[in-house]
């Protein structure tokens, strides 16, 4: 009940008196829904919602009413036993806490250091001698041992390249020398990233350790960063199959389109006809902004940043994907850091310096909370551990008199077990721990563990520190039930109730009906005398290629044919207001000129089944849930009290 005290203060002290905490707005068989939770959320959703009608509090309470009739059901189906739903409502509570599991002293510099490592690009080549993070010492040392006479090499003159090729065990060594290319924050492991980024141009760093082993890098450029780069392109794909011919007509296309732009027609209106990148085509070849390493395409990457002018065109050039023709539309420099910071700290979480935020709130949970230890039961725990420890030969014993029982007590209520303690002691021997002796190391892992502990235990009481994560929670944990509720009661039924799908369909027949269609051959160019002549050999019932071969040229590209069938409002093809076979009259639209020819005319009529299928099946799911909550309704008993309900209208109202 404090935690309902808390909501009311600090969302809805105008609303409502905190005695309305208790009132129940209403009763699904029995189960009470209260005002507290309806305000929260109608006020939470008020500002996004555009059209007034829904703010209408008898509509809204509908809404809520049947969202919650909606989860009573999922519950009622025991879908929150579901294994799989209990792992993404667990996952996602896991991402959720990372928010609250930061340390933001840390994290802000962090954040600062990495916007300022991004502003440059640093190009560098590393020599690498794999070990383990777990290897034994001697392995360590051994594999230590050798990067430090690599480095005594390259100091003494020898080439770094020359060695890399030879000593470093990267597996494409051998081919790059070592060689990484330009990269920026982020792009690699934190302490290779330090290493480059604290390295002078030309200079070879110390022997340095990450989690593949031990490095030597030679920074051999720094840059200042690209930034980002709109382009709008021109794809012709590359056959899904190797096809000689298919791949040379694929190269002639896009060099007959080229033509047509040093010609000095539209790229954009180009890209619309004839690019096969059907994502960009419609909106003229354009492309989301880019930066380096974010494309699978190095090709298409270097091709983009090497244009210089705005509205630069490249020559066409091939990727692993076909052919393309690029074009500048803008450049972007790199952000400002309030303009990142949101990204950044996301990154800064999933990257490995987050050890450094989680060694932060370590501290900070040791001085929240308070915590007492056992020290008899660790004194036991001592006297267990061999020097077989040292060999990774220590094993737990079987009699356990004097290590069990409760080890340790956080803040009166968390209470935690020796046996837990002991397993943890068994796995930490495999990370090679030398501290001697015996006792302080295991006071060292003792206070290790107490930090994960203190840590663990913050976050299980998440919901109790912070009320605005419970709520999220709440929300999430309802939402995700409806998700698996609606996949079973109407997405599933919908797509596979083919009984119910053709019922719907012959009784809304109109609604998918095709226009007129045309089935033509579609004829363009940007010289009205071309388009002309290409008429008057359609007449005469001349080819497609025949015509292509008498009006084009090596040179110049002047008529280009796209065939197909298609609806007659497609395009050009309303201007020709075609009522029957044939060649048509010559229209012109946006600097081209068409002609077509028309070879069969298909009235208007009724989609079959297959036709439709798609969105049959979506209008299907819409008229299953617009019936449903009725019959949610049907099914459970529900009360709403309208005494309290006109108590909450009248003071929303002022």
């Amino acid at each position: 009940m404090k935690n309902f005290v808390f909501i009311v203060i600090c969302f809805y002290s105008s609303f409502f008196l905190s005695a309305q905490e208790k009132e129940i707005l209403f009763t699904i068989d029995n189960h009470p829904y209260y005002t507290s939770e309806f305000l929260r959320v109608y006020n939470k959703n008020l500002d996004l919602v555009k059209d007034d009608s829904q703010k209408d509090l008898d509509k809204y309470l509908e809404l809520f009413l049947g969202y919650k009739l909606k989860v009573e059901k999922a519950y009622k189906l025991g879908l929150q036993n579901n294994t799989k739903y209990q792992n993404e409502l667990n996952s996602y509570r896991t991402q959720l806490a990372k928010n609250y599991l930061n340390d933001s002293k840390v994290t802000n510099a962090l954040v600062e250091e990495a916007y300022d490592r991004i502003k440059k690009e640093v190009r560098a080549s590393h020599i690498l001698v794999m070990v383990d993070e777990n290897a034994k010492a001697e392995d360590t040392l051994k594999a230590y041992n050798k990067i430090v006479d690599i480095k005594k090499r390259i100091d003494k003159g020898e080439n770094f390249d020359d060695l890399a090729s030879r000593f470093s065990e990267d597996p494409s060594a051998k081919e790059n020398k070592g060689d990484l290319g330009y990269f920026s924050a982020f792009r690699m492991v934190y302490p290779f990233e330090v290493a480059a980024y604290k390295t002078s141009v030309g200079k070879t760093s110390n022997p340095f350790r990450t989690r593949f082993g031990y490095h030597i890098l030679k920074v051999t450029d720094k840059r200042e960063n690209r930034g980002e780069v709109t382009v709008s392109h021109i794809m012709i794909m590359k056959p899904a199959t190797p096809n000689a011919e298919l791949e040379l007509k694929a190269k002639q296309t896009i060099e007959d389109i080229y033509k047509k732009i040093k010609q000095g027609e539209s790229f954009e209106s180009l890209a619309n006809q004839f690019s096969e990148d059907k994502s960009s085509a419609a909106k003229g070849g354009l492309l989301q902004r880019f930066g380096t390493g974010q494309l699978t395409s190095i090709e298409f990457e270097n091709i983009a940043f090497g244009l210089k002018d705005k509205n630069q065109i490249s020559e066409p050039f091939q990727s692993q994907f076909g052919w393309h023709i690029v074009k500048l539309i803008e450049k972007h420099p790199v952000q400002s850091l309030e303009e990142m910071r949101y990204e950044l700290e996301n990154k800064v979480k999933r990257d490995e310096r987050s050890l450094l935020i989680t060694n932060s709130l370590a501290k900070k949970v040791r001085a929240k909370y308070s915590f007492e230890k056992n020290d008899n039961v660790l004194t036991a725990i001592k006297s267990i551990i061999t020097n077989d420890y040292y060999n990774e030969k220590w094993e737990i014993p079987q009699d356990k008199k004097g290590i069990e029982g409760e080890i340790a007590v956080i803040n009166g209520d968390g209470k935690l077990y020796t046996p837990d303690f002991v397993k943890y002691i068994l796995n930490q021997q495999k990370n090679g721990i030398k501290t001697k002796p015996i006792s302080k190391l295991i006071d060292e892992l003792f206070e290790k563990w107490m930090d994960e502990k203190l840590i663990e235990y913050y976050d299980n009481n998440l919901e109790k520190e912070f009320v605005e994560f419970k709520y999220v929670m709440d929300e999430y944990r309802d939402g995700l039930l409806l998700f698996d509720l609606m996949e079973k009661e109407i997405w599933t039924k919908a797509k596979t109730d083919t009984t119910g799908l053709f019922k719907f369909h012959k009784e809304h027949e109109k609604d998918y009906m095709w226009k007129k269609r045309l089935d033509v051959d579609l004829l363009s160019s940007t010289d009205e005398k071309i388009i002309k002549k290409a008429k008057s050999y359609l007449k005469k019932g001349k080819t497609l290629e025949y015509i292509k071969e008498k009006l084009n040229t090596e040179e110049k590209v002047n008529v280009m044919v796209k065939s197909g069938e298609f609806e007659e409002d497609y395009d050009v093809l309303s201007a020709f207001n075609v009522k029957s076979k044939g060649i048509t009259s010559v229209v012109s639209k946006d600097g081209y000129y068409f002609v077509a020819n028309v070879k069969e005319v298909k009235e208007p009529q009724p989609k079959e089944f297959n036709e439709c299928k798609g969105k049959l099946i979506g209008d299907y799911q819409q008229y299953l849930e617009s019936n449903w909550v009725n019959e949610l309704k049907k099914e459970f008993s529900v009360q709403v009290n309208q005494d309290v309900f006109n108590n909450i209208k009248g003071q929303l109202e002022k």
